[in-house]
């Protein structure tokens, strides 16, 4: 503690306690009296009352930090948003200016290096003032720091109805303890540590907590950088932050400024010249919106979002969401996210551009992975959170599911039909039974009645194609995009042209208990949980069944996220890695937090991961991606691999690929779910569309964004799949099989159709 000037009336001296005990005595009686009879008519009974109260008062404060900003940040460190119940960065004291440090200890505590936390000169001042019927404050810093602390406490606890403010509702016990507690606080600390902790915790605006918060606010500068007049402005602010705003009152804060200048010159710590310049100085403030929240997120605020719910779903944060809030919004946390923002501006600006001025508010979304580590390196859609003119206003979040896998809200959209971009993983049970992908199937075969026998060692398959028993429960005969596709052709050909009757035919000489197991172990499921008839979740994120035929063509929702994780399984050798978007976080100690890690495990045999790989590149080699191949330049490709996707009635298209270092899902459509427009027969940036396909919008979306971001991440070629599992090289021109039974057509084939991901049943 900084030795005092004024020992007679320090209250860290013998004498100095005495005095101050008898000083608070009579403070006692006379506010018991109303602060209108004079000192010496206090009875001796009420003094020595009054002492053995104080006696009993606790002497010590628990000195928590004050309640700190959370910052949310990308990978590189970059800010991505604040959150805070109380706008506040703490500072030391040397990173603030000398003037504001001067400025408030001359206007609210000129004697504060002098007093041992109760000033009983400025006491007895007030009390003679206050007799006067001149009504004076006489709180030391120490005592103002002191009832700050203990309100933050409270508000931090959400006892605000036990808050306590100067002049308001104190009562004389409150105002003991206070005094108490501040001299006790004076023992702990040095004047140094009190003044930082109270500049760092004084309350300025409603969107200003500490120094820093309020240069930042008021001015758009750092606490340390604060000139003369601006630090006295503030200074003044303290005593009445909404009478003496500078916003809204500018007259009365300049006559509070110039006051409080007047304080720092009459007490020498500015001279005449800088004075009289800084009362010359006009009233101008520079207001740096205290936007806070991942609304306010300066890039990707629906990923931000995802990361808070993913923080407020977490028992780590807190036994309930109200700890877990206050943890997050009060802890003055560092949060660092996966978020590469390079990719997330590229993955931003093909989404915006998708749709256009977009009238219709048709959406787009994208989202990538790494494939080794799970993390997710951007999520983008394209629309606006805070209602905006001509915008596209959604809060919900189109790239993740609605639920956590423990019924914990996620604010996600749930996800869409992932149409033909579900077949590499019947395909992928093809591989992992041991057959070849050149092995020629009979596409030609569009029915599949009722009565048919799929292969099936752990359940039961249904659902039937067969435009005969349509009245019994069976859809329509199987349709591919073009007409040209109904004949034999290799599995390989099937699926990189996206054939709807080659998935099924080859499904039907599987099992599909394989099929389903690929499906579960690549981390698939549906977005949307099911409900019993009440509504309550039975299941946060079902599996997608695949005993249920229409599935092997993509008919339940799932997410862009779920479809990236999937996809980037095939790209790391057959491991499956959780998505994860939060790397680490520190509190304001810099003490760690529980994060996300890296979570993998064995999906698929690698072999067959490879398989796949091979066949994929073939869709954007010479299948239904041909047209949307992406580039470095316009000669050079890379190794990639992806597949498009069409819901039945062409309002969810898609585009779903990796490289050996990214994986992403773009995705195209309605999210309103409008039935009656789909996406057939309408216009869409000025161009109309009979039907939109996935290589139509999301197809250059992916092309572009993997173009541009893709060779950052690794674009090493694939391993090859073993030589077995080809069987041959593919073959360009589809051919029938001589041990087909179906005639060849007798034109020849049209081109490969763009996508054949239609009919999904």
């Amino acid at each position: 503690m900084a030795t005092g000037k004024n020992p007679l009336f320090d209250t860290a001296t013998t004498l100095g306690k005495i005095l101050a005990f008898l000083g608070v005595s009579a403070i006692c009686g006379v506010l018991v009296a109303g602060l209108l009879v004079p000192a010496a008519a206090v009875s001796g009974s009420t003094a020595s009352g009054s002492i053995e109260f104080f006696d009993t008062l606790p002497a010590e404060l628990q000195v928590d930090p004050p309640s700190q900003s959370t910052k949310i940040l990308a990978a590189d460190g970059s800010l991505i948003a604040n959150l805070y119940a109380e706008n506040r960065t703490r500072v030391s004291l040397d990173q603030m200016s000398p003037y504001i440090k001067d400025a408030v200890i001359a206007i609210e505590d000129s004697r504060f290096y002098e007093h041992g936390g109760v000033d009983t000169t400025g006491i007895m001042r007030a009390l003679v003032s206050t007799a006067r019927g001149n009504k004076q404050g006489a709180s030391t810093i120490t005592q103002q720091y002191v009832n700050n602390v203990i309100n933050a406490s409270l508000e931090a606890e959400g006892k605000t109805e036990d808050v306590k403010l100067n002049g308001v509702n104190k009562g004389v016990g409150d105002k003991l303890r206070e005094m108490k507690l501040s001299i006790a606080l004076e023992k702990k600390f040095t004047k140094e540590q009190i003044l930082e902790g109270y500049l760092n915790i004084v309350f300025f605006n409603r969107d200003a907590y500490g120094i820093e918060a309020a240069s930042k606010f008021f001015f758009s500068t750092t606490a340390k950088d604060l000139t003369l007049p601006q630090a006295a402005l503030l200074a003044g602010v303290v005593n009445s932050p909404s009478f003496y705003d500078p916003i809204t009152n500018p007259d009365n804060a300049k006559n509070r400024r110039d006051q409080v200048l007047k304080a720092m010159y009459t007490q020498g710590k500015i001279n005449q010249a800088d004075y009289e310049a800084a009362v010359a100085t006009p009233v101008e403030t520079k207001v740096t919106p205290a936007r806070q929240g991942c609304a306010y997120a300066s890039t990707a605020p629906y990923f931000c979002d995802y990361v808070l719910h993913l923080l407020l779903n977490d028992p780590a944060y807190g036994a309930d969401a109200t700890e877990r809030e206050r943890k997050i919004f009060r802890g003055g946390l560092t949060i660092t996210t996966t978020l590469d923002p390079n990719a997330q501006n590229a993955a931003q600006a093909q989404v915006d551009g998708a749709a256009g001025a977009n009238p219709d508010k048709w959406g787009a979304s994208m989202v990538s992975v790494q494939p080794n580590t799970g993390k997710i390196t951007n999520m983008a859609q394209n629309t606006v959170w805070l209602p905006s003119d001509g915008k596209f206003q959604a809060e919900q979040n189109f790239n993740v599911d609605t639920l956590d896998k423990d019924g914990n809200d996620l604010n996600g959209l749930g996800g869409f039909q992932p149409g033909s971009t579900m077949k590499p993983f019947t395909f992928a049970e093809w591989l992992n039974e041991g057959k070849s992908m050149n092995t020629v199937v009979n596409g030609a075969v569009r029915k599949y009645p009722l009565s048919y026998q799929f292969r099936n060692s752990c359940g039961v398959t249904t659902g039937a194609y067969n435009s005969a028993e349509a009245g019994l429960g069976a859809a329509d005969d199987l349709q591919n995009a073009e007409d040209g596709y109904y004949r034999p052709m290799s599995v390989l050909q099937g699926l990189y042209n996206s054939i709807n009757t080659i998935t099924f035919a080859s499904a039907a000489q599987l099992d599909f208990c394989g099929i389903q197991k690929v499906v579960d172990a690549v981390g698939l499921h549906s977005g949307l949980p099911q409900r019993d008839d009440t509504g309550k979740v039975v299941e946060a994120q079902p599996k997608i069944n695949m005993f249920t035929l229409a599935n092997l063509l993509g008919s339940t929702q799932t997410s862009p996220l779920t479809m990236a994780s999937a996809f980037a399984t095939f790209s790391n050798d057959g491991k499956y890695c959780a998505p994860i978007a939060i790397t680490s976080v520190t509190d304001q100690t810099g003490a760690q937090l529980p994060a996300q890690s890296t979570n993998c495990r064995d999906a698929l045999k690698p072999e067959v991961a490879r398989g796949v790989n091979y066949a994929l590149q073939e869709v954007l080699n010479q299948g239904s991606g041909s047209l949307i191949q992406p580039r470095i330049s316009t000669k050079t490709s890379f190794p990639i691999a992806a597949k498009t996707g069409t819901s039945n009635n062409n309002g969810s298209t898609w585009v779903v690929g990796h490289t050996t270092g990214l994986a992403t899902a773009a995705w195209f459509g309605d999210p309103l779910g409008d039935q009656k427009r789909a996406g057939q027969n309408v216009t869409i940036n000025g161009k109309l569309y009979k039907g939109i396909d996935g290589y139509m919008i999301a197809g250059p979306m992916f092309s572009n964004f993997m173009s541009q971001v893709a060779p950052a991440y690794g674009t090493n070629p694939f391993t090859a799949p073993p030589s077995n599992m080809i069987g041959g090289a593919p073959t360009r021109q589809t051919t029938p099989s001589t041990q087909s039974t179906a005639p060849a057509p007798s034109t020849p084939a049209p081109g490969p159709s763009k996508d054949n991901g239609k009919g999904n049943g």
